[in-house]
């Protein structure tokens, strides 16, 4: 009987899933599947044209996250744990002749967090070993007698670590956010001379299992569920396809997790302060306004409970650092988006023109609120087509919509 025969794929990663049940506590049944799925594809690298980072991240120790690494460690292939390995030592380790490793990265925050340092380096391996393709330049040699050779970087990684990871490792990882165990959340314990067997017995029969099915995944398109686009669908790619050849329930709880994984990071994902800015500037400050001043624009930022503009890089947005951020954006004419200066009846402010946002706001931001106009800006006066807020009297800015026209309508 050929190995595919003995083997049932489906009951496979039904045991590998009952394996990480036994030792790890996930936030949903998503992360179970979608850390089973990973740890399958990192035997199957060589079928696919990436491979997406594995992310536990928690705001607070105690959650878990080591030791969800360590049983992914037992069941990837030659698996190699590392807390702050240099850039150099990481090239040679994808390099070996005994083939490529599956990278553990423990305390990642360690590597990124804010008193990391310059971590570069690191940053660019782990964005270019996202690809197959992915690699490295460096000088190889002795003094003057030195040239130039490509590193490959292309191998699994999984991390875990406290707070967030850069915009461009987010966006390459399948995303689980742990959290401490509740009292009725019960796991058993992990001791590593009892379950390690266990966990290699199971990285012997994956390996088995994926030669049988290496040839059939090498030409595997997988069914993206509606609306996984893009980095999303690079991402899942992989683990859909390991779904699919595994059959059973598993295509169909894996096209599941990954709608609710990927709408999750979508949610959550502060990492863009930019799109977050966009947003707010859309949804809490024009509203249907036209055009409104800069310093009613961080007036109005800088006023909201729940934003994180007086806190940019340890002080409150400034004019200065709210250019720089739009600037990257463009208009609809494909030009920066920069302040422009406009008459009003009590100056020429400086500000920010919504018909110069809108294309940015179309394409980064997320459907604005299901809400009647009144309601999305009861607290946030708005400014109506044709009018600017730097005509209407500070002390009642702040009042009912109602409140403001009748104030303006009787100071004309």
């Amino acid at each position: 009987m050929t190995a595919q025969q003995t083997i049932d794929g489906a009951a496979l990663l039904d045991s590998v899933e009952a394996f990480h049940r036994r030792f790890n506590v996930f936030p949903h049944e998503a992360a179970y599947v979608a850390v089973t799925l990973w740890d399958a594809h990192a035997h199957l690298l060589d079928c696919f044209e990436a491979t997406p980072r594995l992310a536990f991240l928690s705001p607070e120790p105690g959650s878990g996250k080591s030791r969800a690494l360590e049983i992914v460690e037992t069941l990837t292939p030659r698996a190699e744990t590392t807390v702050n390995a240099s850039p150099n030592s990481l090239f040679r380790l994808v390099d070996a002749p005994e083939g490529r490793p599956t990278l553990l990265f423990d305390e990642i925050d360690t590597v990124f967090g804010p008193k990391a340092g310059d971590n570069e380096p690191v940053r660019g391996f782990l964005n270019t070993g996202y690809r197959r393709i992915g690699g490295m330049h460096r000088c190889v040699g002795d003094g003057a007698n030195q040239s130039v050779q490509k590193f490959s970087s292309y191998c699994a990684v999984a991390m875990a670590g406290l707070g967030s990871l850069p915009d461009t490792i987010l966006t390459r990882s399948v995303i689980i956010r742990m959290r401490r165990r509740a009292p009725n959340e019960k796991c058993q314990p992990y001791r590593q001379r009892i379950h390690e067997k266990e966990g290699h017995a199971l990285r012997e029969r994956l390996a088995t299992w994926a030669d049988s099915v290496r040839e059939q995944l090498s030409d595997a398109w997988p069914v993206l569920p509606e609306g996984i686009v893009d980095r999303p669908a690079d991402v899942w790619e992989p683990l859909l396809a390991v779904a699919e050849a595994a059959g059973g329930t598993w295509p169909e709880r894996a096209r599941a997790a990954c709608l609710e994984l990927v709408n999750a990071a979508r949610d959550d994902d502060e990492a863009s302060l930019g799109i977050r800015l966009l947003t707010d500037l859309r949804d809490k400050v024009f509203c249907d306004g036209e055009r409104i001043p800069t310093a009613v624009i961080l007036e109005r930022l800088l006023g909201m409970d729940d934003g994180p503009w007086n806190d940019v890089d340890d002080k409150p947005l400034n004019s200065r650092a709210l250019a720089k951020m739009l600037g990257q954006y463009v208009t609809p004419e494909n030009k920066p988006i920069k302040p422009r200066t406009f008459r009003t009846p009590t100056g020429t402010p400086k500000g920010y023109f919504a018909e110069d946002l809108s294309d940015a706001w179309t394409r980064y931001c997320p459907p604005a609120p299901g809400e009647s106009k009144t309601a999305a800006t009861s607290a946030t006066s708005q400014v109506s087509i044709g009018e600017f807020v730097a005509d209407v009297p500070f002390d009642i800015r702040n009042t009912a919509p109602e409140a403001a026209t009748h104030s303006a309508a009787a100071t004309s």
